[in-house]
């Protein structure tokens, strides 16, 4: 919402994406494994630039939920904090408070020359179009969202692939057959992550029953954890969240019940977030390679590369969502080769996980 892709995952990753085409969604080549993905911080190295990027300026603006969620802004910051790192470039974050936010920290960035802004969010779209329209020349790129315009680029995901997959997790490890799902705000890409989950859990498990609560925020931790105890108290033992910074309230609701004595899992979202929350109630974590999606397109920036007008979408065949190698901790080997079937079924087209609830 982890630190290291391997060299060859990195690869397919990055050249899978060159061979995007303009202006529509592209098909990217399949990853050779159906394995649990490991995390993507710290990209950069594994694929280094052909230019020094000290002459560069790049500059990311926040959606609501700030650059250090803990989930979907900062794995996109720590993706820029590598790349700055590997080439020189110089990078920079501006958090948005507000929807009213989003031009004006938009537009800093476009009036101070840099070459390339970033746009982190769903949420982001409408601004980021009217930036592009208002300066032609600048060149910008969004998370989450297809702003059509020629000079910026577009990523999305496949997030119900990889959440069918914690579904799959999720409906094979409850002992109450009762599993909770908190979103933040009930947009598209949100609706991506509960009918994947949803659907996930019902292919293992037919009997268990899914609670959905929408919070309707990415920045209200407190929401997160009322949600959360609401659905433990009804006698959930997994919930999974795709909620932001809001989400980190489902984990402390967890860790409040972990001190009293009490087993409940949390699936956390975007990041490995066993990093920051620990192994006792994380049961694993749907990652999101947001990190890995920013350096590329920020790389072709160094290397003269970008392509306004391009959509790309990541799934589990790019590696574009998974489960980090930490799952091993907590979740059996006979659940992870589950994981790995539904995975192969995923990529081969045999099983078309669904998009909306």
């Amino acid at each position: 919402m982890k630190k290291m892709l391997s060299t060859a995952l990195m690869a397919v990753t990055v050249s899978a994406l060159a061979l995007s085409g303009c202006a529509k969604k592209e098909e990217t080549k399949p990853a050779a494994s159906a394995t649990p993905a490991t995390s993507a911080a710290a990209t950069a190295s594994a694929a280094p630039s052909n230019n020094s990027g000290k002459d560069f300026k790049i500059g990311m603006v926040t959606d609501i939920g700030g650059v250090n969620d803990k989930s979907f802004n900062q794995s996109a910051w720590e993706g820029l904090k590598a790349l700055e790192k590997q080439t020189g470039v110089k990078v920079k974050n501006l958090e948005s408070k507000g929807d009213a936010d989003y031009t004006p920290n938009l537009n800093q960035f476009v009036k101070d020359g840099y070459n390339l802004t970033w746009g982190i969010g769903f949420l982001m779209g409408d601004a980021l179009k009217t930036v592009a329209t208002q300066n032609p020349n600048a060149k910008l790129a969004i998370i989450d969202n297809v702003v059509e315009a020629p000079n910026v680029e577009s990523v999305t995901f496949s997030e119900q692939e990889g959440s069918y997959l914690v579904g799959v997790v999720a409906g094979l490890t409850t002992k109450s057959n009762k599993i909770g799902f908190v979103g933040g705000i009930d947009i598209p890409v949100i609706k991506r992550f509960e009918a994947g989950f949803v659907a996930g859990v019902k292919a293992v498990n037919p009997n268990a029953k899914v609670q959905i609560n929408y919070t309707g925020a990415f920045d209200k931790p407190d929401l997160g954890k009322a949600a959360a105890a609401t659905i433990y108290n009804d006698g959930a033992d997994v919930i999974f969240h795709a909620a932001g910074s809001t989400g980190n309230g489902v984990f402390n609701e967890a860790k409040d019940r972990a001190k009293n004595g009490k087993k409940v899992w949390v699936i956390g979202v975007d990041k490995d977030q066993s990093l920051e929350f620990g192994d006792e109630v994380t049961l694993t974590s749907m990652l999101k390679r947001v990190d890995t999606a920013v350096v590329r397109v920020s790389k072709d920036i160094i290397d003269n590369k970008f392509q306004g007008g391009k959509v790309v979408t990541l799934g589990l065949k790019d590696d574009g969502v998974g489960l980090p190698e930490t799952s091993k901790k907590n979740v059996t080997p006979e659940i992870l080769k589950k994981v790995d079937e539904f995975k192969a079924k995923i990529i081969s087209g045999e099983i078309k996980v669904p998009e909306k609830p």
